[in-house]
């Protein structure tokens, strides 16, 4: 017990390293050609699954200091206030703390927690007796892919008929749909659960922030980027329908490949057992 604990202490302490290391240099970034992905919650999400929800939650608060001081100090962009009560103090006063506060830790202390249960749900649905679910569940990633590689080809061809990309992401989706469908059995749950969970980590990231930019900051957001108000709607959607999508993407094959090799190492953090312990 007292081994397991100072494993797990370790652990944290060196996912905790790394979401410092990846925040603070360009190693938190992969270059995707026309945009960056952010890929700093994936060992909030990785701490999640291996060391619990608790754990997970704290090193979501990490990943929001981090941007905390990024944004305050470095302000790289207009919007930065966004992530900063410092800088919304001085430009919406008061309140802007609370927003900010809000916007830059909330989405990502979700980061470590949402995806352990993910993981959980989807890992046993697959493991049931009922086939009907590995169904859903496959449909479900071919669709995500086919809205991604959509989206994805469409912003690199602008020129080209919208019908291109269609045609591309609904070739993948149905081959992806394929792959997994003939090939996943129940011993292949587990990585198929990773996937689902970095999905849900990188769609919980940007899903809460950019719909709490929208809410608590439609027009002080729109004055920072020199739009008009009625627009943000369309920069927020368009970051959720591209690079949203597409940073859920790569934390889906990087959670997978990532979580599949630490998987023989350590085992996934069961809630039930860790309860019990609790209680002992």
């Amino acid at each position: 017990m007292k081994n397991e604990k100072t494993y797990e202490l370790v652990l944290t302490a060196l996912f905790t390293a790394i979401i410092v290391i990846m925040a603070f240099t360009p190693l938190g970034y992969i270059p995707l050609v026309v945009i960056n992905a952010t890929v700093i919650h994936i060992p909030v999400i990785l701490g999640a699954l291996f060391l619990g929800p608790k754990k997970g939650a704290f090193l979501g608060f990490v990943f929001g200091l981090t941007s905390f001081i990024n944004n305050t100090f470095k302000a790289a962009t207009a919007s930065a206030f966004v992530f900063s009560p410092v800088l919304a103090a001085n430009m919406v006063g008061v309140s802007g703390i609370f927003k900010s506060m809000y916007i830059c830790f909330v989405p990502r202390i979700l980061v470590g927690i949402i995806p352990y249960f993910v993981y959980i749900l989807i890992r046993n649905l697959l493991k049931s007796e009922q086939k009907a679910w590995r169904i859903v569940i496959h449909g479900a990633a071919a669709v995500i892919l086919f809205i991604s590689v959509r989206a994805f080809v469409n912003n690199l061809a602008e020129g080209l008929n919208s019908l291109v990309g269609t045609g591309i992401g609904l070739a993948c989706g149905i081959v992806l749909f394929i792959v997994l469908t003939v090939t996943a059995k129940s011993k292949g749950a587990s990585g198929i659960a990773f996937a689902y969970a970095g999905l849900s980590g990188a769609f919980t990231n940007t899903l809460f922030v950019m719909s709490g930019i929208f809410i608590l900051y439609k027009d002080a957001y729109a004055n920072a980027l020199g739009i008009a108000g009625d627009a943000v709607i369309d920069v927020i959607m368009g970051v959720i329908s591209f690079n949203g999508i597409v940073e859920a993407v790569v934390a889906a094959i990087l959670i997978a490949g990532v979580g599949a090799a630490l998987v023989h190492v350590k085992p996934v953090k069961e809630w039930k057992s860790a309860q019990s312990a609790a209680q002992k």
